[in-house]
């Protein structure tokens, strides 16, 4: 998966938009609700990624028992560099894990944002709940 594509699965979330607070290189992913759209809130973070890396990778937030087992079955998928390595994954796009496994992971990392959202914002966004 190339940086574009990785890019468009992260907006294609409801209520999510791309955010530059670390600078113009990183690329933060975030959600915020229709509900806070107009207000001072401020989104929460589901992914970030640096498009010009070599190899590419993202950052994704991963509940702590699922990263350890992760991270023992997949090189490409270690800690997260500057986060809580306990909630964050950093998944290489240069290795064996297929479009369909990085789709799941983004998934897995916004569902896991939203569901720390209020009732009424995660009502706003239209969201299921986690299907676990």
């Amino acid at each position: 998966m190339d940086a574009e594509a990785v890019r468009g699965l992260c907006l294609s979330f409801p209520g999510a938009y791309e955010d530059y607070p670390f600078g113009p290189e990183i690329a933060v992913y975030k959600v915020r609700s229709p509900a806070s759209a107009g207000s001072a809130v401020e989104g929460k973070m589901f992914a970030a990624m640096r498009a010009d890396a070599e190899p590419l990778s993202i950052s994704l937030k991963c509940e702590p028992a699922l990263a350890i087992q992760l991270r023992a079955v997949h090189p490409e998928i270690t800690g997260a560099w500057h986060m809580n390595k306990k909630h964050w994954n950093s998944v290489r796009l240069d290795g064996d894990l297929g479009d369909e496994a990085v789709r799941d992971m983004v998934e897995d990392s916004y569902d896991l944002v939203v569901a720390s959202l209020p009732r009424g914002q995660r009502e706003a966004l239209g969201w299921a709940g986690l299907a676990r």
